[in-house]
């Protein structure tokens, strides 16, 4: 369970999982980092960094994962002494009310909480509506909004719909009249 939680922690550079899995989760990566760290330091000249990488190996397995680590995570962590992985907790699971928190490697550009802010900015946008009373309103609010627009245009074009339309029956009914 440590060798895939560590895979996909290096991988995403984040996890979600359990606190008393988090905690064994962050001395078990750190050690690994570490170790890569020494590997990276040594260089390529010497031995010491093969040594590294196939230590590294007998606990990840995942060798498109060690390249990473060895390329990229590695070098980002050679000035800091310790301390590579963050725990976030993120409150009470649903099922089984399990606590859980968030594995984050330091310094990853991840935002936790980016969907629910992306959503929170969306909803700003457009009001919300409740239910069947929300729709009513919001009916309400077009036809009130509407209706004084409607009666700008029909004053202007001279006069009400029904006016005009009183207008057109009257000189379609004087030419009938003449004819007969």
């Amino acid at each position: 369970m440590l060798r895939n939680q560590a895979t996909a922690l290096l991988r995403y550079e984040h996890l979600t999982t359990t606190v008393a899995r988090a905690k064994e989760l962050r001395p078990f990566v750190e050690r690994i980092i570490s170790i890569a760290k020494r590997g990276v330091a040594e260089g390529a000249g010497n031995g010491k960094a093969l040594h590294a990488r196939r230590l590294v190996l007998q606990d990840l397995q995942d060798r498109e994962v060690v390249g990473k680590l060895f390329e990229t995570i590695a070098p980002r962590f050679q000035s800091r002494a310790g301390g590579y992985t963050r725990l976030l907790r993120l409150g009470f699971r649903k099922g089984d009310a399990a606590e859980i928190a968030q594995v984050e490697l330091v310094g990853s550009e991840f935002n936790p909480r980016a969907k629910a802010e992306k959503a929170a900015k969306e909803a700003e946008g457009t009001p919300r509506q409740k239910g069947v009373g929300g729709r009513l309103r919001a009916a309400a609010e077009r036809l009130r909004g509407r209706k004084p627009a409607a009666e700008e245009t029909g004053e202007e074009q001279g006069g009400s719909r029904r006016a005009r339309k009183g207008k057109d029956s009257a000189k379609s009914s004087k030419p009938d009249d003449d004819e007969s």
